[in-house]
């Protein structure tokens, strides 16, 4: 029962899945958030018994797709993990074919450089493609595409400084 139909009115998992690269907002926004969606009474993936490898792993997968929401957290080292891209186009796919709800908060980098791959963002994003084929470079480069064109929240834009 892995259709569209049947996975809209399943029950999930998780509500939440989170895309991030866990240098960049694993100690600072994740964990606020983490804390906040207990308190909520919100169950999150967590993926801190995962052991990583060169690809994603089927509890990886199996987390997203059990997740009602993916929240992809931009950062600027995010393009540097060819695990955050692999992960990006799970998500990415999950939202076209069973519709799952994707947001995005874009953590210390324009939504113009995501999808442009410009920047810092582009300089990481350029460094993971350096030895990989052209085929997933285009793959992933369609895929931050995509992602960065979902309207968002931009983190710096939430303090307002006097």
């Amino acid at each position: 029962s892995s259709s569209a139909s049947s996975f809209a009115s399943r029950n999930y998992k998780f509500n939440v899945f989170s895309s991030f690269h866990g240098p960049d907002v694993r100690k600072t926004l994740l964990s606020h958030m983490r804390e906040q969606f207990k308190r909520s009474g919100i169950t999150m993936f967590n993926d801190q018994e995962i052991v990583r490898s060169q690809e994603i792993a089927p509890s990886l997968t199996n987390g997203i797709r059990e997740s009602r929401i993916s929240i992809v957290i931009l950062s600027k080292k995010y393009a540097s993990s060819s695990w955050c891209l692999d992960e990006l186009m799970e998500i990415l796919k999950c939202k076209e074919t069973m519709g799952q709800i994707v947001m995005t908060i874009f953590y210390g980098v324009e939504p113009s450089d995501v999808r442009f791959q410009t920047g810092d963002f582009g300089i990481a994003f350029n460094e993971t493609c350096a030895d990989k084929p052209d085929e997933e470079r285009q793959k992933w480069s369609k895929a931050l595409k995509d992602v960065g064109n979902i309207a968002g929240e931009d983190f710096q834009k939430w303090f307002v400084f006097n």
